[in-house]
């Protein structure tokens, strides 16, 4: 009897010690992961969170911009904070100090995206480029997209076709105000040699125009000297294009429930899912059209004129030619997610959607800037008359001489970049920026708007002062729009900047040019114009720009 005793004594002793060890472990490391978590430096939170859905309630309740909103948060809790949207912790800088380390030593470390509603719907399910994920899928279209449409050596080759576009958008300005004449019966009004156009739709056909050209060889839109405009190759849908990229800009902007919440993706909370399916449909219809006519074209040419030189590209090639011709078939490892006509539609749409909004809402912000400072309008319009003159058309070799237009640009995008916040980035790696621990999976936003206003960057930086670009003591003449300084980065910077920053300056320094060299312009009763912004991933004028024109130059120079 003692002897089973005994053996019942020591297993209940080796029980109790292996009890006592497991608690001593346990003890131990979670005192060491609490010390370590003691020497890990977090970036500071912003207070107000709340359970479960984090600081929701603040970003998107308030009614205003979320990158006014962060720039307020900014101010409260620093350069450099965390928010919580839902269950996903964000980081927000917003100084040049904390965006270039962001953009430099941990670039390759933030160059992610966060998957979202919206792009799962809208963007082929970030198939893309610009919403894709980082990695092999996505640096080969970059590169695909950068040396086939936007690099100088295409846009040289391919500059007739913006050119065209411009020559015809400022003649079709032009036939409307001679149209607007021939109706107008004298009534002595002061505005009756003027005509009134509202100008953020007229250039957002422009760009459309320019881009489907470059991309698919169509336009939407065609202006006629007797001062009507009709749909081009779109037959009829171009308005409906138009619509559909701006619903696209203004749903990739908005905080759907699932993004924040994941356990709510059954839900669809204010029906907007129901409007990315809608876009979507929409975008696809356009994309679907253009791939299949150009299938039929390819078919219907001989093998000769399919391929015009060894590398499968044709100087006159659209953008969309190129893709059919160079991407491999379906069976190659760059399409294992998507099929290569969704590739090639999903490419196509990024350089329409991105180079048409963001390009049509810089144009308008800087009219409306002009409009509201006349002084700069017209120094701009006397440094044309100096620099040009009046017995011809501005040209795109004039553009290195008009320092001031050039300054007017660049300010215009300081002030008002078309994306005020970086799209989201997303850690895939642990990191460290600004002395902070930063842990993988945590979402990135700059707030460029926030950034680019920084009183100890810009002197009072509310105020639209074009000199400050022609100012040499402060660097000014230094700056540029290729994200290396961080002062000023409208296009971003980094491997996930906007690749088309050529065509986009490009279309702001001509359109701007042969506009104020063509037209007086004015607002009505000469109102000042409302700058209220809109909210998305660009920065929408809420308000229509409604603008008085007339002719400036002899009437012979617009009927060529």
């Amino acid at each position: 009897m003692e002897k089973p005793i005994l053996l019942q004594l020591q297993a209940g002793i080796l029980g109790l010690l292996a009890l006592i060890c497991f608690l001593y472990y346990v003890i131990k490391v979670s005192l060491s992961t609490r010390n370590c978590n003691q020497l890990v430096k977090h970036p500071p939170e912003a207070a107000g969170s709340w359970p479960i859905v984090g600081h929701l309630p603040q970003l998107v309740g308030s009614g205003k911009p979320l990158f006014r909103v962060l720039g307020d948060m900014a101010d409260k809790f620093g350069p450099i904070f965390m928010v919580r949207f839902g269950v996903y912790p964000t980081l927000v800088v917003s100084t040049w100090e904390m965006a270039k380390e962001c953009f430099t030593s941990n670039d390759k470390f933030l160059a992610s995206r966060p998957p979202s509603a919206a792009s799962s719907y809208m963007t082929y399910d970030h198939a893309m480029f610009g919403f894709s994920f980082y990695g092999p899928y996505w640096r080969e279209i970059r590169k695909i997209s950068t040396l086939h449409l936007l690099s100088h050596r295409r846009l040289e080759l391919l500059k007739h076709v913006p050119h065209t576009e411009i020559h015809n958008f400022i003649k079709g300005l032009f036939g409307i105000w001679k149209d607007h004449q021939k109706q107008q019966q004298p009534t002595g009004r002061e505005d009756r040699d003027s005509v009134m156009l509202e100008m953020s739709q007229l250039f957002g056909y422009l760009t459309l125009n320019v881009v489907l050209s470059l991309v698919v060889g169509k336009r939407v839109c065609n202006y006629h000297a007797d001062g009507h405009l009709d749909d081009g190759e779109e037959a009829g849908q171009g308005q409906k294009l138009h619509q559909t990229i701006t619903d696209f800009f203004k749903l990739s902007g908005v905080s759907v429930a699932s993004d924040a919440l994941p356990l709510l993706g059954l839900f669809d909370l204010g029906g907007k899912k129901e409007s990315m399916k809608r876009v979507a449909k929409e975008m696809d219809f356009f994309a679907e059209r253009w791939l299949q006519d150009k299938k039929l074209s390819l078919s219907l040419s001989s093998e000769t004129n399919n391929k015009q030189n060894d590398a499968g590209e044709g100087d006159g090639d659209d953008f969309m030619d190129v893709l059919m011709s160079i991407l491999p078939d379906d069976d190659d490892s760059l399409f294992t997610k998507y099929s290569r006509d969704t590739v090639i539609k999903a490419t196509s749409l990024s350089m329409v959607v991105a180079a048409s909004d963001t390009t049509s809402v810089s144009l308008t912000w800087a009219l409306s800037l002009l409009l509201n400072n006349i002084q700069v309008l017209r120094k701009a319009q006397d440094e044309l008359d100096t620099k040009v003159g009046r017995d011809r058309h501005v040209e795109e070799k004039d553009i290195d001489n008009l320092v001031y237009l050039q300054a007017i640009v660049k300010e215009t995008l300081r002030m008002y970049p078309a994306g005020p916040l970086s799209v989201p980035h997303e850690a895939i790696e642990d990191c460290n920026v600004g002395g902070y621990h930063i842990k993988t999976g945590t979402r990135l936003l700059v707030n460029i708007w926030k950034l680019q206003r920084d009183p100890r960057v810009w002197s009072n930086p509310s105020e639209f002062r074009p000199e400050r670009f022609l100012d040499n003591q402060s660097n000014g003449t230094l700056l540029d729009f290729r994200g290396q300084h961080f002062e000023y980065i409208p296009f971003g910077s980094g491997r996930r900047m906007c690749p088309g920053v050529n065509f986009a300056t490009l279309i702001l320094h001509m359109t701007l040019a042969r506009l104020l060299q063509a037209f007086d312009l004015s607002t009505p009763s000469s109102s000042p114009v409302d700058m209220t912004e809109g909210s998305g991933l660009t920065m929408p004028k809420v308000t229509p720009l409604k603008v008085l024109l007339t002719p400036r130059l002899p009437l012979p120079l617009y009927d060529y």
